[in-house]
């Protein structure tokens, strides 16, 4: 199937526009408040937040796909908050070593923003560059490093990316757990785990997290004019932090061991949103 994100001459906002009529007319929800990126770990807080009013198959609706990853689910869900508000939870995400393209990375993001969203919350399971992480620790991300050597940004589009993971947001978290830490996500292209001089590199560089999402996701969500916070699940230590080997099935684990922590955790602080 022709991915109509790609199609020479495509308007990525006009598809997802249609994206959003989409899940507008299934859903019956014509205006989202929020919208969710789920990532490993995440996806329990979907259950908590609220009432589900529709969870629609990705590849049901226009540019999306399955995820081609163990792990991930691949709905769209439309969710009715405690306070009335509607939340859109994005289980159907694309990542950038998929090679399906930027426009396709970042196309749930657009999509969230025309259906209405104002904050964008995205989430992720990465690796740690602090021993202190071990363990499955959840930790805002205050700023990212875009190690892909891409953008969503296309043309002389110049946006300004000063306090692009909203401090407001960072400090409305810790209203809900105090003791929240935070750092700098680096993302890398993937899929390959990073070597341990990458790891080192990406220290260096003044990162903490490592990981292969989110940084493109936040620069389209800025574009569109939304608030955006980030939250990493530190499945494991980065390589050459963490002695031994890594591999998905760790990452699945842990996210399956944090999941009812970080479910609770993300759900309360989306009530005080």
């Amino acid at each position: 199937m022709v991915n109509p994100l790609n199609v020479e001459g495509a308007n990525p906002f006009e598809i997802a526009q249609e994206a959003a009529t989409q899940i507008a007319k299934i859903s019956g929800i014509s205006t989202h408040d929020i919208a969710l990126t789920l990532g490993s770990g995440w996806a329990k807080a979907a259950d908590l937040i609220g009432e589900t009013v529709s969870e629609i198959p990705g590849s049901e609706i226009i540019g999306f796909s399955k995820p081609a990853v163990v792990g991930h689910v691949g709905t769209i869900r439309s969710i009715r908050l405690p306070n009335g508000k509607h939340a859109l939870v994005i289980g159907a995400r694309t990542h950038f070593y998929e090679n399906h393209g930027v426009r396709s990375v970042v196309h749930s993001v657009r999509t969230a923003a025309a259906a209405g969203a104002k904050t964008m919350i995205l989430t992720n399971g990465a690796g740690g560059i602090k021993p202190e992480w071990a363990g499955g620790a959840a930790v805002l991300i205050s700023d990212h490093i875009n190690l892909t050597a891409s953008s969503p940004l296309e043309g002389a589009t110049f946006i300004d990316l000063t306090d692009l993971y909203s401090k407001r947001l960072r400090d409305l978290a810790r209203t809900v757990d105090a003791s929240l830490d935070e750092g700098v996500y680096v993302q890398f292209r993937g899929p390959h785990y990073e070597t341990p001089a990458e790891v080192q590199m990406a220290k260096i560089m003044g990162g903490h997290i490592v990981g292969m999402s989110t940084a493109l996701e936040a620069i389209a969500a800025r574009e569109a004019g939304m608030e955006i916070m980030g939250m990493s699940l530190i499945t494991n230590l980065a390589a050459g932090i963490q002695t031994t080997p890594l591999s998905h099935a760790e990452v699945l684990e842990a996210g399956r061991n944090a999941e009812a922590r970080i479910g609770k955790l993300l759900a309360e602080i989306v009530t005080k949103l």
